[in-house]
């Protein structure tokens, strides 16, 4: 079975075949840079992470693209709070994004443009648009995109011109024809500082959002590329914006697919600083590891709802810890990842079929079995072969399953060794009660006679 895809522009899965054999271009939007990254945000580079590495792992070249728009509204007022320049603020928090996603296993993207390098392309982008009679400028000095000029407006949401406008609820800007019109260049405030203007043949200002990705994935994929993702959020208006400027410009398809990950709820509610249930992903990471963190989110679909809680973050972090058991308990074959075992098939069946992460899981659980109860040196092998197409299970097993204990590891290995004095000695009361202290501290003991090895309980 081949890959397929859920398109949201066509709303079905469907086969997915490149526009160049072998070779898949995809887009993803990335962040607004003027804070921390929440676990909305993890979410969404996660999912995309998930369809990079798969890609890969299916044999395909790929060129992937995620933007970084590090010019915005948002971004100038927190500057400005803060007192440096927007190029000060946006570097700060690149490099806290990269440690952030860093640490749950997100692999870079092949290209990582910054907005503010393509406003060049994106001015020749709303010329080709105005052009065409698809832009026209205002008074106010801004340049917008006339929507009802473009007639496959809604395509992507489903969303019909009069059912936009009937939803409308705010009055018409004064530099609207049309209040379903979105902006392109935003015409320069006196009090915005100087970093955040550039100069061009529609005077000083700066870019509008959506027009910065239509400019970048061109530049970077082509007029026409293979998938083009990012957040249920973005779909309408962003995506649908997209649409119009490129294959208003253009005149021809824009993207081939369109894929969209479900929403971030935390306890069933939505994700806000105002119902005190916001989390950055620093803020997880002070009391669960990376890869606790990046099992969690594999273990929901991508396109469905994600529930994030204390609870289901435990839960998630005893189900990483068994497939660590288990390949601990047997020393892993040498040997190539097999796709005609039965097990890879299943695996590789349930990846292809919508990148469907929770069914590719569920193979790995069946090997981690299949090695407990046989000390398969093959499945324990094809269970970490597997696990690496998705990111995980690539930690020493040994070294995993200490993590996070309560006291540091030469105190446990000291304590272990005064047990084993104790019961050299047959004081086995003494040898109880250091096993009942590391125990108490979240250390479980397994002895052999080989000696004794600990994990963290």
């Amino acid at each position: 079975m081949s890959l397929r895809i859920f398109n949201s522009l066509t709303r079905q899965v469907e086969p997915f075949t490149p526009i160049e054999p072998g070779h898949v271009r995809m887009y993803v939007c990335g962040m607004t840079i003027y804070d921390l990254c929440h676990m909305g945000h993890a979410r969404m580079m996660m999912a995309f992470d998930v369809v990079y590495r798969w890609l890969k792992a299916s044999g395909y070249r790929v060129t992937y693209v995620r933007n970084i728009t590090d010019i915005d509204d948002k971004i100038i007022r927190r500057a400005v709070e803060r007192g440096i320049t927007l190029r000060a603020l946006t570097d700060e928090m690149i490099d806290a994004l990269h440690q952030d996603i860093g640490a749950i296993g997100v692999s870079r993207p092949d290209h990582e443009p910054r907005a503010t390098d393509y406003v060049p392309q994106m001015i020749s982008l709303i010329q080709t648009l105005e052009g065409k009679g698809l832009a026209y400028r205002a008074a106010s000095g801004d340049v917008n995109y006339a929507v009802r000029k473009f007639p496959g407006y809604g395509k992507l949401s489903g969303k019909s011109l009069d059912d936009l406008r009937a939803g409308e609820r705010v009055a018409v800007e004064g530099s609207k024809e049309d209040p379903l019109d979105f902006v392109l260049w935003k015409a320069a405030k006196p009090e915005e500082p100087a970093d955040a203007k550039y100069d061009g043949v529609y005077g000083m200002g700066r870019p509008g959002w959506h027009i910065e990705c239509s400019a970048m994935s061109c530049a970077l994929l082509g007029e026409h590329f293979d998938i083009h993702g990012g957040g249920m959020d973005l779909q309408f208006p962003h995506h649908e914006n997209e649409i119009a400027q490129s294959e208003g410009a253009l005149g021809k398809p824009f993207v081939n697919v369109w894929m969209h990950n479900g929403f971030l709820n935390v306890d069933n509610e939505k994700m806000s600083k105002s119902l005190g249930n916001f989390f950055t992903i620093r803020d997880v990471l002070k009391d669960y590891d990376g890869e606790t963190l990046r099992f969690f989110m594999l273990r929901t679909h991508y396109r469905s709802p994600f529930n994030f809680s204390d609870a289901h973050l435990n839960d998630a972090r005893s189900a990483l810890r068994r497939l660590y058991t288990a390949l601990q308990s047997a020393p892993q074959a040498s040997s190539a990842l097999d796709w005609d075992h039965p097990a890879a098939a299943a695996f590789r069946a349930a990846m292809d079929d919508d990148f469907n992460a929770p069914a590719a899981l569920a193979v790995l659980f069946d090997l981690a079995s299949e090695v407990n109860k046989t000390g398969s040196g093959e499945s324990a092998a094809l269970l970490k072969q597997l696990g690496a197409t998705l990111g995980i299970l690539q930690q020493d097993p040994a070294e995993f399953l200490k993590a996070g204990a309560g006291m540091d590891a030469a105190a446990i290995d000291a304590l272990i060794a005064q047990r084993q004095a104790a019961k050299a000695a047959r004081n086995f009361a003494e040898a109880d009660r250091i096993r009942e202290e590391l125990v108490a501290a979240g250390i479980q003991l397994k002895d052999s006679p080989q000696g004794t090895t600990w994990v963290k309980a």
